[in-house]
């Protein structure tokens, strides 16, 4: 007869609460910046005593999942983001040449992202990711660049969710918050070009209805056709800054 597990000591306890938080940071339960649940209802939540909550926190903020600010609660930090972040925004903005390259990743993941997702997606994603398309719906109908670009972002951050893969998830964010300057900058350009600007629409509508239809075929195509669109969009801003410059240029040395 086999012996029955050992009981769970109060350490072993503990041990389990901190994967248990841990895999909800990873799978974007609790993104960075996210403020964790009062203790109380935590505990509650999880079954254990607020003793075990307390010392599974203390693991992971010893690990630097998460931070504690003193009167105000514990916080996710983004230390699963910023070893990435970091050094590649300092690298794009010294060498602009990596936005090629920047966009041929950016590609990869995207459409399998997309494809994940319309493999994946439970009714509960749907209904997040229809949230995000509509909020990005309403800024184009307000002319809100400023909105665009926020829930831009928030719409591709929504589809790698609804992947259901926490490496496509974390380096999605990574990436996204990497080539945000570069994003801003593009739909501004785009912003100025009203047919360019119409087109990008309908192409976030597509992937959108792709995932809903659960056609990852469809939705690969989508999302790479939508990143071939900016690649040459932000090639052609380049040029355009290119020749302004050259215009600066010619005028300051007071040539025709």
């Amino acid at each position: 007869m086999p012996m029955p597990p050992p009981p769970l000591t109060a350490s072993r306890v503990s041990d389990v609460v901190a994967e248990a938080l841990e895999r909800r940071i990873l799978d974007g339960t609790f993104p960075p910046g996210t403020r964790l649940p009062a203790e109380r209802a935590l505990a509650l939540e999880l079954g254990v005593s607020r003793t075990s909550l307390r010392q599974a926190i203390q693991t992971l903020v010893a690990r630097h999942l998460l931070s504690t600010r003193h009167g105000g609660g514990h916080y996710v930090t983004d230390s699963l983001e910023a070893p990435f972040v970091n050094p590649w925004q300092e690298m794009l903005e010294g060498h602009p040449s990596l936005q090629v390259d920047m966009l041929e990743f950016r590609d990869m993941l995207d459409s399998r992202s997309a494809a994940l997702a319309a493999e994946r997606a439970t009714p509960a994603d749907l209904d997040r990711l229809d949230h995000a398309f509509a909020a990005m719906e309403r800024a184009y109908e307000e002319d809100d660049l400023s909105r665009t670009i926020v829930t831009d972002v928030a719409f591709h951050q929504e589809i790698a969710d609804c992947a259901h893969n926490v490496v496509i998830r974390q380096l999605t964010a990574g990436l996204m918050r990497v080539i945000h300057k570069h994003v801003s900058r593009n739909l501004s350009h785009l912003h100025q070009r009203p047919a360019r600007w119409s087109l990008l629409r309908g192409q976030h509508r597509a992937i959108w209805q792709a995932i809903h239809e659960h056609d990852p075929a469809k939705a690969a195509a989508a999302a790479r056709a939508h990143i071939t669109f900016v690649q040459d969009s932000m090639a052609e801003s380049a040029r355009d800054e290119e020749y302004r410059l050259g215009v600066l240029r010619h005028k300051r040395m007071g040539t025709p």
